[in-house]
C-alpha cells in the first residue's frame, strides 16, 4: 500500500531535518517544500502541522515554519537516556548465552555495513546504520516497552550523529572503533565494561563536557 500525500511529506520533510538539509533555526514555507516534492501545499501543511506537535518545528501563520535547533541540554538528556536503555538491555542479554550470541552476529554484520558505507556512502547512511547498531543492542533486552521508548529517540539520535559529523568527518573511524569495541565486551559477557565503554563514547561523539552542553 503506498503512503499518503501527507505521510509522504511528513517523512521527506522530517528527513531532511535530521539529516541537516533544513538545518536548525532556518524558516521555510509550504510553498518552498511544496516546491521541491513537486506537490500541492495541502499534504506539506499537513506534515508540518504533525511536526509542530512531535517538537521537530514551530509553526508562524503567514511567516512559515521554523526548523528548531537541537537545544541545549538535549543532547545530554538523550545521551543519558540512551545509556540506562542500551545498559540495561546488554545486562539482560549476556546472562542469555545463545541471545548473546546472536546479537553479535547482528552487530558485527551491521559493523560491516558501516565500514562499506564510511568508504563510498553518505552521512545521512551512516547516521542511520549507527543508530540501527545501538537499537540491535536495545532490541535484544526483549523488553517491548523499552523498545518503544528507544524507538523515539532513534532520529534525535541520527540529527546529533549527522551533526556532529559534519563538524568532523573524520571521526566515522573511531566511530566504528567504538562499536567494534562495545561489541567485544558482549561477545565476553562483560555488561560492566559495555557500560562504561558505550557513556564514553556516545559522549565522545557528540562532544559533551561535564556540565552536559556541546
Amino acid at each position: 500500500m503506498q503512503p499518503s500525500a501527507s505521510e509522504t511529506a511528513y517523512l521527506t520533510v522530517k528527513e531532511m531535518i535530521v539529516t541537516g538539509e533544513l538545518p536548525g533555526g532556518e524558516l521555510v514555507s509550504e510553498g518552498d517544500i511544496a516546491g521541491r516534492m513537486d506537490v500541492s501545499r495541502t499534504p506539506v501543511r499537513e506534515a508540518f502541522l504533525r511536526l509542530q506537535v512531535e517538537g521537530w518545528m514551530r509553526l508562524y501563520p503567514k511567516r512559515g515554519a521554523l526548523v528548531v535547533p537541537i537545544a541545549p541540554g538535549e543532547a545530554e538528556h538523550i545521551v543519558s537516556a540512551r545509556w540506562l536503555v542500551e545498559s540495561g538491555s546488554v545486562r539482560t542479554v549476556v546472562a542469555d548465552r545463545r541471545a548473546r550470541t546472536e546479537l553479535v552476529t547482528d552487530l558485527r554484520a551491521n559493523l560491516e555495513r558501516q565500514r562499506t558505507i564510511a568508504a563510498s556512502g553518505t552521512a545521512a547512511e551512516f547516521s542511520a546504520a549507527d543508530a540501527d547498531f545501538h537499537r540491535l543492542i536495545v532490541r535484544s533486552g526483549r523488553n517491548p516497552l523499552l523498545d518503544a521508548f528507544y524507538d523515539g529517540l532513534r532520529e534525535r539520535q541520527r540529527r546529533m550523529t549527522t551533526h556532529s559529523l559534519s563538524r568532523d568527518p573524520g571521526q566515522v573511524e573511531r566511530i566504528i572503533d567504538d562499536h567494534a569495541r562495545l561489541t567485544d565486551h558482549i561477545e565476553a559477557g562483560d555488561a560492566d565494561g559495555f557500560a562504561s565503554d558505550v557513556d564514553s563514547h556516545m559522549r565522545r561523539v557528540h562532544r559533551l563536557n561535564e556540565e552536559g552542553r556541546q
